[in-house]
């Protein structure tokens, strides 16, 4: 078994509750874990034993292209689109974090973390 990470995926998206977040936009920065069965490909050395992260990046991409309110529903559109692109996925770690978001104060960013076990 083995983790593949791709961390600091940023993203300019429309999430948010506010009709000013869904209509300017902001930054969003991604990370993901998955955990696969990596036997394969450290023995073969092939791209096509594992899971592709440019494949697993365009996934993510596609979801957070779409307007949500909640992180915490962006994030379930992107755990679904994995669990299902991607069979040999057995489990995933997801961190979505919005940078400067709109709370009446100065603040780095609010994050939404989950994980999903297939079962």
């Amino acid at each position: 078994m083995g983790k593949i990470s791709l961390d600091g995926m940023e993203f300019f998206a429309y999430h948010g509750c506010f009709k000013e977040e869904q209509l300017i936009g902001t930054r969003f920065i991604v990370d993901l874990s998955v955990e696969t069965d990596t036997t394969a490909a450290e023995l073969s050395d092939h791209l096509q034993d594992t899971v592709n992260y440019v494949t697993l990046y365009n996934a993510v991409k596609t979801e957070m292209e779409q307007k949500s309110h909640l992180l915490e529903h962006v994030s379930a559109r992107i755990i679904h689109s994995l669990g299902t692109k991607f069979p040999v996925i057995t489990g995933l770690e997801l961190k979505v974090s919005k940078l400067n978001p709109p709370v009446g104060g100065k603040m780095k960013q609010i994050s939404f973390s989950t994980s999903w076990n297939r079962k």
